[in-house]
């Protein structure tokens, strides 16, 4: 039986990679086996620098300095590299540090709105031919179609509704609520017709005014703006809580 001592290495080791061009820190997982020039080669991709004008120097896991990584024949595993060790690349391209992560210094592709229009491999090209979204008309017609009829619908509810009349408020998902009609109309906040409600309870979300401008007065979470046809007007009395109430 041989009584002698086996090592086992592990084959790959992750290391953090930085270099004097980039703030960022990235974390890879390389082969032990490759040589030094493969191993530039697959950092060239990682960091963007030339190979030819690439130094490595080798960091210890508390990020103490080990020795510079110079000969491009020895493989990875040969240097004293164990995992969260930090390879440093230092670039002798002369680009300085945030050049390629500066997106303000990156020139830019502009094309006019016809030159665009005029491309047969465009995104808006291909969706013409299979007459997609805003490009076919007849859905974007029957879509008109049915928005009109929401807004008749909601002009004809608005006209039916009186400010001052007691009011019940059903909102689809929540709970039913009693108040008074307070504002009927437009708004500046949203397109369409609004009614604003004074609610008996403090169950709404302002006080009659939104973003600054008023358009009915009433205690702060008392007021709130639903659609008209979520209203509906009657004979709906305001609770009187009374203290002989158990």
């Amino acid at each position: 039986m041989d009584g002698g001592l086996t090592v086992i290495t592990n084959p790959t080791v992750a290391v953090r990679l930085t270099s004097t061009i980039s703030s960022f820190e990235v974390n890879k997982k390389f082969n032990r086996g490759i040589s030094i020039a493969e191993f530039k080669g697959k950092l060239e991709l990682v960091v963007g620098t030339p190979v030819s004008c690439m130094d490595l120097e080798l960091y210890s896991t508390s990020d103490q300095f080990l020795v510079k990584m110079d000969n491009n024949d020895a493989l990875l595993g040969s240097y004293p590299v164990d995992d969260d060790c930090r390879i440093h690349v230092v670039d002798r391209s002369g680009a300085k540090e945030g050049e390629f992560s500066d997106l303000s210094k990156v020139e830019k592709f502009e094309i006019s709105d016809d030159a665009y229009g005029k491309k047969s491999d465009s995104v808006r090209s291909f969706m013409k031919k299979q007459r997609m979204g805003r490009f076919n008309e007849e859905e974007m017609a029957s879509k008109e179609s049915e928005q009109a009829a929401r807004d008749a619908k909601e002009e004809a509810a608005a006209n039916a509704i009186s400010v001052g009349s007691r009011c019940q408020v059903l909102v689809p998902g929540q709970p039913t609520k009693i108040g008074a009609v307070m504002y009927v109309g437009t708004t500046d906040f949203k397109p369409g017709f609004w009614v604003g409600v004074k609610y008996d309870e403090p169950l709404g979300k302002h006080d009659g005014s939104v973003s600054g401008k008023r358009y009915f007065e009433c205690e702060n979470k008392y007021g709130a703006f639903v659609k008209p046809t979520h209203i509906t007007v009657g004979d709906f009395p305001e609770e009187e809580y009374g203290l002989d109430e158990i």
